[in-house]
């Protein structure tokens, strides 16, 4: 029988703020919830910008949080003063140029039309004709708006985070932030299951690219800069999962990141999946980290007409001024998207180890379509692929939950932002609602609020709807007024305001998360509510089995929300184990039934029978 794989915990950050206690979530909800449970989140977000230390935050403070959050002109570079150099040939009148150079600064090669004088620790340099520079400039960015992480907030302040990319300084944040959600102490989960048990695919889509790492590595010989040791390594898109395994949670189990482009976590999300259906792991900690908002990766997006420049978005709007809030406008009248940085991780567990902790149940993921495109003319532009997964994930919805429990279902839209998207997509999803009967189904896009994270972009969709089966509402697209004449509605409602779902959403039973990644990179998802997930869990399981887990689960809760509140008072724990608890050759003894390590409890079984049998 198929596990069906639990969402037990989630952590990170993105625009809206911290994801754990759905504090990101109620950021993007905030006008429909009480000053009460709003609260907290204000709280921690102070916390995070360096804006208060207290409890007691006045409307100015409060104001502050706002304009520091979610979509906004853009604070990771100045865009108004970019460093651009241009090339140039110099020339004098007397055609000579002489300068002096400090000896060690005198190239290896020397031109043919320089002449070289010693001068002591310099020299002199006198140059016949023309002499090949690079001029310093400061210029303005077509684009100023983006989604950065709240302003003011290092993680990497939070441990010893020297050297490394701001990319990985978000990994190990939100691969912190998911355990700490559990309320489970990770060595007590171990303690449970084999060492390689466990599973963790993460990534980046992009690599890491800032000063830290790929940028500054590619610049330095241009810039007179210097290559380190670290860049290479770190600027490796496998690297979340990298530092999870070995600075986070010490593993030895299964490994990896399986990039898509902008639906890669829901790729990991496919893995992690898997792995925990088929028993090869018990934990699976599945997600993505992304820092892209640098002007270098922008400037590639941008020159492919991708992004949503300022002049466009004035042009709009019938303005002189750039509404940076606005600019990322899914399903409307727009013009491009809305680069973001973000990092969001999930925990998921085998249902019956997840039981036995007592672990709390936000949801459970039913299944990940992936489909390609077939044969395109443009490797960026959107395909049939999507049809695909939509409508897969979309029967498997009715298939679950029968002809109206699949009517009880809305759709987390990629929704970038693009005038292509919103034809494309809108076509999809209103062909697979026409198909399934579906007349009115709802349908969001979360990167109005917190831009366009590439790989974590999927993440992003899904905290924020798991904190819909918490809070009871669906973000609308607030940043819309009209839905554009080409998208397709006839049997959508594409929210433009926030849409009651029940006290705790139990009006849905289901969301679908749609991700459509450039290169042919569909993917598809079908989560299922926690209540949805319990009544499974318990015809499974039976009733007496389910009292004795919500026994536990009481306990895990607490501790789950003593861990959110030392978070929203600024004492949070980040873990990052360098160097700790490090093994070698002498820690591994072993035999030809089992392999014991000597930081883990448990010994890792050996396979001993062939798996191919009826081929022998």
């Amino acid at each position: 029988m198929t596990k069906l794989p639990l969402i037990v915990g989630f952590g990170g950050m993105n625009a809206a703020g911290r994801s754990s206690g759905f504090h990101s979530y109620k950021r993007m909800i905030a006008d429909v919830l009480s000053d009460d449970e709003m609260k907290t989140t204000w709280q921690d977000l102070a916390i995070r910008m360096g804006l208060s230390d207290s409890e007691m935050l006045d409307s100015e403070i409060i104001d502050a949080i706002k304009a520091g959050t979610l979509v906004r002109r853009i604070d990771s570079f100045d865009p108004d003063n970019l460093l651009y150099q241009y090339k140039a040939s110099l020339t004098s009148e007397s055609e000579q140029i002489s300068f002096t150079l400090r000896k060690s600064k005198l190239p290896n090669k020397i031109p043919e039309n320089w002449e070289v004088e010693e001068q002591g620790s310099k020299v002199k340099i006198t140059v016949n004709g023309e002499l090949g520079a690079l001029l310093e400039d400061r210029v303005s960015f077509p684009v100023t708006s983006g989604g950065n992480i709240p302003a003011g907030f290092d993680p990497g302040k939070l441990y010893n985070s020297r050297f490394h990319p701001r990319g990985l300084k978000l990994t190990v944040y939100g691969a912190s932030d998911a355990l700490n959600s559990m309320g489970i102490d990770w060595d007590e989960v171990l303690s449970h299951i084999e060492p390689d048990e466990v599973s963790v695919y993460a990534g980046s889509g992009l690599s890491q690219v800032d000063d830290q790492s790929l940028a500054g590595m590619l610049a330095a010989p241009l810039t007179g800069g210097r290559v380190s040791s670290k860049m290479m390594a770190l600027s490796l898109a496998e690297m979340p999962a990298d530092f999870i395994n070995g600075y986070v949670i010490n593993s030895v189990g299964t490994t990896g990141t399986n990039m898509g482009a902008c639906a890669t976590f829901l790729y990991n999300l496919r893995q992690g999946m898997y792995d925990i259906q088929h028993g090869k792991s018990k934990v699976v900690i599945v997600g993505n980290a992304e820092a892209p908002v640098v002007a270098e990766v922008m400037e590639g997006f941008r020159v492919m007409g991708a992004l949503a420049e300022d002049d466009q978005l004035k042009a709009l709007d019938n303005s002189d001024k750039v509404d940076n809030r606005r600019a990322c406008r899914p399903f409307s009248s727009n013009a491009g998207f809305t680069m973001a940085e973000s990092s969001q991780f999930v925990v998921l567990m085998d249902d019956e180890l997840a039981l036995k902790l007592g672990a709390t149940i936000y949801g459970s993921v039913a299944d990940v379509f992936i489909n390609a495109d077939a044969n395109k003319k443009s490797i960026s532009a959107p395909g049939v692929g999507n049809y695909v997964t939509v409508a897969k994930a979309t029967a498997l919805a009715k298939a679950i939950l029968g002809e109206d429990g699949v009517k009880q279902t809305y759709v987390q839209a990629h929704g970038t932002g693009t005038p292509q998207n919103r034809v494309t997509e809108s076509h999809i999803l209103n062909e697979v609602a026409k198909t399934f009967a579906i007349d009115n189904w709802p349908v969001t896009a979360i990167k109005s609020y917190v831009g366009h994270s590439m790989s974590a972009a999927a993440g992003d969709q899904l905290i924020a709807s798991l904190g819909v089966w918490q809070y009871g509402w669906i973000p609308g697209i607030q940043t819309i007024d009209h839905i554009a004449d080409d998208v397709h509605t006839s049997n959508l409602n594409i929210l433009a305001k926030h849409a009651y779902a029940g006290e705790h959403g139990e009006d849905y039973k289901a969301v679908i998360l749609n991700a459509k990644g450039f290169g042919g990179n569909n993917a598809t998802g079908l989560v299922l509510s926690p209540a949805q997930t319990l009544a499974m869990l318990g015809n499974k399981y039976g009733d007496k089995a389910m009292l004795a887990y919500h026994d536990k689960n009481m306990h895990v809760k607490q501790t789950a929300e003593s861990n959110d509140h030392a978070a929203c008072s600024g004492t949070e724990s980040i873990r990052y184990q360098f160097g700790e608890r490090v093994m070698d050759e002498s820690s591994v003894s072993m035999t030809q039934d089992s392999l014991k390590l000597s930081e883990f409890d448990k010994e890792i079984v050996l396979p001993q029978t062939n798996p191919y049998a009826d081929y022998s």
